[in-house]
């Protein structure tokens, strides 16, 4: 299956009281297969399986990183922690969505011991961006992840970068994406820091600052006490660099280069999630490597669903796509990226008129 372009929005259904029925029938339906294909039930022996090994593993990486002590040879150390923060970043992520746990309460203090407390990101702050993204995805002024400072992911976007600097820049944005993206661990930390510090109500605001400060300061201790200052600047800008490309590169392919959805335009919750996802082709390497966020479609559509469970549920989600004529995206991990690359060139290019959408034209004629 090739990717969705913008141009096939064009056969999006427009919401009706007797389609929205439908709809609601046709979705409990699938609800009622997922469920009885046991889709839907808690998975709480992988998950405490998770939990306890991400538990093992800080304790190793930590003695380890002591034992090495002041050596290059610590920059391999750098790229261990990179990927064991992101992938306990995924699973603060599936406590955030409900799937770990029946008990709301359970999920939010696994989410703020992993997110805050052992990656040193804001559970409050994910909660926040991540829920507004899942409601409207790809809409523009709404989702805040093609809200961006430095890219420009619509025209509108584009045409307010007006220093010569900025517009050379984002007219070669889609090749400045992947090398930006080692900025975004250091991003993710300052962003949670201004959240948790910020005006807004924020719950659990003292645990939140507490746990970040456990796991920002004395993390920082822990590599000055044991490494030089020069080597350990190099490992932190190691960690940090690929811990943000690694979450950048896995989180990019399920959205970016998918259509834009005007503000104005309503669709149903089907084709609100589904034409707007990109699933990723693969096997269990990538399903472990990306977190499950592989099978988005899946995932948009069922959130609390436990991330095992996704690859079981992916054929039946196609199949029902299928039926009801929704496009169902999905492609290879690489072909992923150069669908982002490219998308992000046009938009920085203006080439003629890339987002227009007929569905809107299709509208203005009524």
């Amino acid at each position: 299956m090739v990717s969705t372009s913008q141009t096939e929005l064009a056969g999006a259904r427009r919401p009706s009281a007797q389609g929205q029925n439908q709809q609601v029938s046709d979705f409990a339906e699938l609800t009622h297969q997922l469920e009885s294909a046991g889709l839907l039930r808690r998975r709480y022996g992988y998950y405490w399986t998770k939990l306890s090994v991400i538990v093992l593993t800080f304790a190793a990486c930590g003695l380890l990183f002591v034992w090495i002590g002041d050596t290059w040879w610590q920059m391999f150390t750098a790229v261990i922690f990179a990927v064991v923060l992101t992938q306990t970043a995924f699973l603060a992520h599936d406590a955030a969505h409900r799937q770990i746990f029946k008990s709301s309460k359970w999920n939010d203090w696994i989410s703020l011991i992993l997110g805050n407390l052992f990656v040193g990101l804001s559970y409050a702050w994910w909660e926040h961006k991540h829920g507004k993204h899942h409601g409207n995805p790809n809409k523009a002024g709404t989702d805040p992840d093609i809200g961006f400072k430095v890219l420009a992911f619509t025209p509108e976007q584009e045409q307010s970068r007006r220093t010569p600097l900025t517009r050379w820049l984002v007219a070669r944005q889609g090749w400045f994406f992947f090398p930006l993206l080692l900025l975004e661990g250091i991003s993710l930390h300052t962003i949670g820091i201004r959240r948790v510090f910020g005006r807004g109500k924020l719950n659990r605001r003292w645990v939140e600052i507490v746990f970040l400060a456990i796991r920002l300061g004395g993390y920082l201790a822990l590599v000055l006490l044991v490494l030089s200052p020069g080597k350990a600047a190099v490992f932190l800008a190691i960690q940090l660099g690929l811990f943000g490309l690694y979450m950048g590169a896995s989180f990019a392919p399920n959205h970016k280069g998918m259509p834009i959805v005007p503000k104005n335009l309503k669709l149903d919750f089907i084709q609100r999630q589904v034409l707007m996802s990109r699933n990723i082709r693969g096997n269990r390497f990538i399903d472990t490597a990306m977190g499950g966020l592989n099978y988005q479609i899946e995932h948009h559509l069922f959130p609390s669903m436990p991330r095992p469970n996704l690859r079981r549920a992916q054929p039946i989600i196609a199949a029902y796509c299928a039926k009801h004529e929704v496009r169902y995206t999905e492609t290879t991990l690489w072909h992923s990226y150069g669908i982002v690359v490219r998308y992000l060139n046009q938009v920085g290019l203006r080439a003629r008129d890339p987002f227009d959408c007929p569905l809107i034209a299709q509208r203005r004629s009524f």
